[in-house]
């Protein structure tokens, strides 16, 4: 059988094929799929290749499709039918070649400087800063009034829109997402909504590495081919996403020290108030449509990063945050970080519909915390009582200028306390109250009404802010969480230095991730360590009966890796349980398998500890038992520590490697600064070493909060009580392991041994939790493998066998 043509740029390797076949078949099966690639496997590719190749052939099946279906009277000739046929297939082809006409257009004059006119001046003349936008609050106080608010007004924006076509091709077209539908109500310029992928990735660093690979594919069009078409291809239209941070090109609002400082100051230059002189002259006006769709022709005629983004924006003098919205319709593939995806009040910030498309997630191992750090909000005492003291000082002065909405509104901020002691509770209405600290700009009307009071000296008690978000925002985001069905999270108190702190943790993610699930086509989870799986299906996926699911092997050979537990020394049984790190012979003994260890290494050894704490804990009993000045005479040791600088510490030891034949030793913690996004390719690993199970603090009040929900919810499914807990607190524990000793293999020709030091790695709940890569290199038979002398014996073995 044949194997598929994904159009890989290389030829694929048996697991890339095996890789890309998984993801084409759970998109066009319109399921969740759970995909694990080890880090040095092509995963990204894999990913670009896949499902594209779905997408491009999807959109050839929905034209042929759609012109087939195009109705005719049934008493016509079959000729006079045919004809029509392709007459509407020509016309579809016109209006796709035009569109495609502008972006090469683009692409020819890419590198020409343009100095287009409006309105009779030059673009730069008309662009040109006038003002200091980023000044302090103007003294005139009328800025700081509320605008009249009606919490239940709705406006409908309605668009004015024809084609040339006649009106089957227009149907046609729209059916195909070729043109804006005409019941949309969107804003104009973002009604075309072509069949697309959303890729996310936690950073901006992480999808510029994917865009990279992107640039590597080429693929056939997204439209039948001509008849005598050889080869033909089509450029890909992607567009990439981000905050106003990392997109905003008015340099006095760009150097603002924070994201919510940009936020706000964003805002603040929109509103009616602001004078004409001092409103950013980046952002996009009715004027400037022209200008709008110039950008979004610019966005899709190439493929760019984040700051090849910006640099369009900066070329053409228009905003790229804004004018990048109209750019989402046409394209094929968005990418875009987390926050952007997961949070829905930013995809309908944004104008993201995710109704059809394809989503796909990668370094999806921490989405389960990304979702719950979204939506858990903390506020303390010391912000609540400010809201309260700032509102104060607001309501003195503006409290009869405030229509009767306005004071209603405003006279309903609850203390949070308040609000948990059940204090008429029933009588406040959340979802309008923050709608309207939300709609009427409240917070920052006030921070920067209680600003310019104390920047023009007036006496009276004003409180100070400390950060650069507004006091009433952190109110705001926390009654936001006092919506959510009380089931789904739990309030936590705590103080600390006399200062009061109100948490609110989302135990389960699930609800706010089934949005996604249910809008989309299908959704991708992708990960080079996302195994233990199951944590995925019972935290984010409880309602789904069938996940698709798929852990590849690794490109290296099996000789390549050397994966052994270490369960016993001389002394008997080793264990780094939480209570047994506080016994010193345990850091003694680590020590002298260290010392036995270092000397059959050559290269970089590195060790991971299950926590700060500890390392520093062995560390120093190290140094008074002079295991550390052995260990130096064997290989220079390089250490983590909370305070220093991660970055310092891995060039010192990377240094040491490159310049050393002995190589060196670095003592890293599970979790750490060390222990993600870091390259141990080569000689940086040639042994790691993880000591003990780095489960999290199970006596915390969140965590007893976590495990309690858990069971909750497994007994009510007829599970034993206690079962799904333990194993959730495994899941994590494993999955913070899988993520370290996964960065050892880089690439199909390196290699280098894995060491396990805990005798609980020997119990089956444990080691199936490992990636498959890893589990299928541990020995069925390893009794003489679990110990000290027996892993010593098997490590001096694989290095000789390197030598040659």
């Amino acid at each position: 059988m044949a194997r598929k043509n994904f159009s890989h740029p290389f030829q694929p390797y048996d697991i890339q094929q095996t890789f890309m076949e998984a993801v084409y078949d759970c998109i066009e099966q319109g399921k969740v799929g759970i995909f694990e690639s080890p880090t040095g496997t092509g995963k990204s590719l894999s990913l670009i290749c896949g499902s594209l190749t779905w997408l491009r052939e999807r959109k050839r099946k929905e034209f042929d499709e759609a012109i087939a279906s195009t109705q005719l009277d049934d008493d016509e000739p079959e000729w006079m039918v045919a004809h029509a046929t392709e007459e509407r297939r020509q016309q579809a082809r016109g209006m796709r070649a035009d569109f495609e006409a502008r972006l090469d257009a683009v692409r020819q004059r890419e590198q020409k400087i343009r100095d287009r006119n409006a309105n009779g001046e030059p673009l730069a003349k008309r662009r040109k800063q006038n003002h200091d936008a980023t000044n302090g609050h103007d003294s005139d106080e009328e800025q700081f009034v509320l605008d009249d608010y009606e919490s239940d007004d709705e406006k409908q924006q309605q668009r004015n829109g024809g084609s040339d076509f006649s009106s089957e091709t227009t149907k046609l077209m729209e059916k195909l997402g070729m043109l804006p539908q005409a019941s949309d109500d969107q804003h104009a310029g973002n009604e075309q909504d072509e069949l697309k992928i959303f890729f996310c990735s936690r950073t901006h660093s992480q999808l510029s590495q994917f865009i990279g690979e992107l640039k590597r594919v080429k693929l056939p069009p997204g439209l039948p081919p001509e008849p005598n078409a050889q080869h033909a291809l089509e450029e890909l239209k992607q567009l990439t996403l981000g905050s106003r941070k990392n997109l905003c090109i008015n340099p006095k609002v760009a150097k603002l020290p924070s994201q919510t400082a940009i936020n706000e100051r964003c805002v603040e230059l929109q509103q009616p108030k602001t004078p004409a002189d001092q409103k950013c002259p980046y952002l996009p006006k009715k004027e400037d449509q022209h200008l709008v769709l110039d950008f979004r022709d610019h966005a899709l005629a190439k493929i760019r990063d984040i700051e090849d983004l910006a640099a369009v924006g900066k070329k053409l003098q228009v905003c790229p945050y804004y004018a990048s919205r109209p750019a989402i319709g046409p394209a094929e593939i968005v990418t875009l970080p987390y926050p952007l995806l997961l949070q829905k009040s930013a995809r309908e910030a944004l104008g993201i519909s995710l109704k059809g498309h394809v989503v796909i997630i990668d370094e999806a191992h921490n989405l389960i915390n990304a979702v719950e750090g979204i939506y858990s909000a903390q506020i303390t005492e010391v912000q609540l009582m400010r809201a309260r003291e700032s509102l104060m000082v607001y309501l003195q002065k503006f409290r009869s200028r405030l229509k009767g909405a306005n004071r209603i509104a405003s006279g309903g901020t609850i203390a949070a306390g308040s609000l948990l002691a059940g204090k008429a509770v029933d009588q406040v209405n959340l979802t309008k109250l923050v709608r309207y600290i939300n709609d009427s700009k409240l917070a920052r009307k006030v921070e920067g009404y209680v600003t310019h009071v104390k920047e023009a000296g007036q006496k009276g008690k004003i409180p100070t802010n400390t950060s650069d978000t507004p006091t009433l925002t952190h109110v705001q985001n926390f009654l936001m969480c006092l919506m959510n069905p009380s089931k789904e999270g739990r309030f936590f108190f705590s103080e600390e230095e006399s200062i009061g702190t109100i948490r609110y943790l989302l135990l389960d993610p699930s609800e706010h991730f089934r949005c996604i699930v249910e809008e989309a086509r299908a959704v991708i989870l992708a990960g080079g360590t996302m195994s233990p799986m199951d944590e995925y299906k019972q935290q984010l996926f409880p309602y789904l009966s069938s996940i698709q699911t798929l852990s590849c092997g690794h490109l290296i050979p099996p000789s390549n890796l050397l994966v052994r537990t270490i369960e016993s020394d001389r002394d008997g049984p080793l264990e780094f349980s939480f209570r047994a790190r506080s016994n010193s012979a345990s850091a003694v003994r680590l020590g002298r398998v260290l010392l036995e260890l270092a000397s059959h290494v050559k290269g970089g050894l590195v060790v991971f500890f299950p926590s700060y704490g500890y390392l520093e804990q062995v560390t120093n009993l190290w140094r008074e038992q002079s295991i550390t000045e052995k260990l130096q005479k064997l290989k220079p040791v390089f250490s983590d520590q909370r305070n220093a600088s991660a970055e310092d510490t891995f060039k010192a030891y990377s240094g040491a490697i490159q310049s050393s034949s002995t190589g060196a030793i670095l003592l890293s913690v599970i979790g750490g600064k060390l222990s993600e996004g870091i390259n141990f390719s080569d000689d940086l690993g040639r042994c790691v070493l993880v000591v003990g199970l780095p489960f999290p603090n199970l006596e915390t009040p969140e965590w007893k909060a976590k495990m309690q929900y858990i069971d909750e919810k497994a007994v009510a499914r007829g599970e034993a009580k206690g079962k799904a807990s333990r194993g959730h607190a495994e899941n994590v524990c494993m999955r913070s392991v899988n993520q370290a000793i996964g960065r050892v293999i880089r690439h199909k020709s390196d290699w280098a041994s894995i060491l396990l030091m805990d005798s609980r790695y020997g119990q089956g709940r444990i080691s199936e939790k490992l990636p498959g890569w890893i589990k299928e290199c541990l020995p069925n038979n390893a009794s003489a493998s679990q110990s000290v002398e027996g892993v010593v014996r098997d490590v001096t073995a694989f290095f000789v066998s390197r030598a040659h």
